[in-house]
């Protein structure tokens, strides 16, 4: 007698079970054959390379390395913090992270006024001189926007910073102690000196030449800038700057630039030749050259 299960659709009479034992070899051979398919696909096909670990950033002496050339970004790389202080869209437009030097108000007046009379000379098409006209370096902490790449130099007893623009050249001392206010001569780029703290470079600065302006911001001969300097990639460079000075400000400022590193530049000659297209050349010994 036949007898089919209700919960299947495979008799299990005597005279259906060579049939049946047919349909489920077939069935498996189905199932196999795409299976099987993708396993030699996958044998022939090349096994997928892993993710590179990211690469550390150079040492030099167990400390990191800032040798190279570096251009600035117009944004750092992520959004600054509390301790950075300024914005996101920090440092482009006005070089003061996006807000306005907190100088006393009792010489503010004097600051707007100045800024307001350089803005309209400017609008007027007639720009008056400034440092740059005059062929003079930017100095500090100018240099350190890097308007132009700088290239860094770093040993254990110095790191000097040269800046392509006018050729600016700034020398940071290791691990040797501050000179005080008076004992130093002022300049363009002042007395550095730097240490180690953990992987960040900390530079303090002193003597300023007061006529060296940094977006004509006024400055007494106790201006002093911090610097803590770290890579937050193997390719790029922080520098938090701070800027102190009891005289001219109620509070420090502090302003974050970003730079990236260039590894196929090397900084071209700049030097500014006092703009000798409108300089007289009376008086000079013409020489001709055959």
């Amino acid at each position: 007698m036949r007898r089919a299960r209700r919960d299947t659709n495979v008799s299990t009479g005597l005279h259906s079970r060579p049939l049946a034992v047919l349909a489920a070899a077939l069935a498996v051979a189905f199932v196999a054959a795409p299976h099987a398919s993708a396993q030699a696909q996958s044998a022939q096909a090349p096994a997928a390379k892993p993710a590179e670990p990211a690469k550390p950033a150079p040492k030099l002496a167990g400390k990191p390395d800032f040798t190279g050339v570096w251009d600035r970004q117009q944004n750092p790389v992520s959004q600054p913090t509390a301790r950075t202080g300024g914005s996101a869209q920090s440092p482009t437009g006005p070089q003061f992270a996006g807000q306005a030097p907190p100088i006393k108000p009792e010489l503010k007046a004097a600051y707007d006024a100045e800024v307001k009379r350089l803005a309209d000379a400017e609008q007027r098409g007639e720009p008056t001189t400034s440092q740059n006209t005059m062929c003079l370096p930017q100095g500090m902490p100018a240099m350190m926007l890097a308007i132009f790449p700088m290239e860094v130099i770093q040993t254990p007893k110095q790191v000097t910073i040269i800046e392509e623009a006018f050729t600016q050249v700034r020398r940071i001392l290791m691990d040797k102690p501050q000179k005080s206010f008076e004992d130093v001569e002022p300049g363009f780029y002042g007395h550095s000196v730097g240490r180690w703290d953990g992987d960040t470079l900390v530079v303090d600065t002193i003597g300023i030449k007061e006529t060296v302006r940094f977006q004509n911001m006024p400055h007494s001969p106790q201006m002093r800038i911090k610097e803590r300097m770290k890579l937050v990639s193997p390719n790029v460079l922080w520098n938090e700057i701070t800027i102190e000075d009891p005289v001219v400000f109620e509070k420090p400022h502090t302003y974050t630039v970003a730079y990236r590193r260039m590894p196929d530049y090397t900084l071209l000659e700049y030097i500014c030749e006092d703009n000798r297209e409108y300089a007289d050349d009376k008086g000079r010994q013409k020489i001709r050259i055959n």
